[in-house]
């Protein structure tokens, strides 16, 4: 896909680079780079960003002050900056952060997936945060019915499932520090704030 038609798939003359990013439309969508070539994903619905928004919200308030959540940073995965992608949100080391984009790897990072993002997420991803070195990753199903997270933990150079947790169930981990999360509460109505972290009764066990 090359700059002058978003539209039309070919190869370009050269790879692009994060530099060409910066003349991609403001049109909503999201703009990655796997290769030097352009991987394009449709603007998020509704539900997405509120997932997005939820989490970003829920682990600020229980994140310690030297790490910094972000949602939707631009991270180079190859020094040329032919490799570019966009994670939903991501957890970092205040002192790892770089301008305009991260170039250390996060200590997280979450993908919500979308119809269009199943095999990307669970599996292009999946391989590229773990060569790039991302300690934790989280793939979020956003169901209506049984929303859930997976979590993938890095062992050597790839990544093994840790947990799974569904619905109204509690998913817990401390890594990249210790945060509780109940999948339900990341879209459904209600008093989410207080309850996403898991009932009071269930904290206390």
């Amino acid at each position: 896909m090359t700059l002058m038609s978003l539209g039309e798939t070919r190869t370009p003359q050269r790879p692009l680079t994060v530099e060409d990013l910066r003349r991609m439309p403001d049109d909503g969508r999201r703009y990655e780079l796997v290769g030097g070539r352009l991987d394009v994903s449709p603007a998020p619905v509704y539900l997405h960003t509120l997932i997005e928004s939820r989490l970003t919200f829920h682990l600020t308030a229980v994140a310690p002050d030297d790490v910094t959540v972000l949602t939707g940073p631009g991270i180079n995965l190859s020094a040329e900056g032919t490799h570019h992608r966009i994670p939903d949100l991501a957890v970092i080391r205040t002192e790892d952060a770089t301008r305009p984009y991260l170039t250390r790897p996060p200590l997280l990072a979450v993908e919500v997936v979308s119809p269009e993002s199943v095999f990307r997420d669970h599996h292009t991803k999946l391989r590229e945060y773990a060569e790039f070195g991302i300690a934790s990753y989280w793939i979020v199903n956003p169901s209506a019915d049984k929303p859930g997270i997976a979590e993938f933990r890095l062992d050597g150079d790839r990544y093994v499932e840790h947990a799974q947790v569904f619905g109204e169930n509690v998913f817990a981990t401390d890594v990249p520090f210790p945060v509780r999360i109940v999948p339900h509460w990341l879209l459904a109505e209600g008093p989410w704030r207080r309850l996403i972290g898991g009932a009071e009764t269930d904290a206390a066990d």
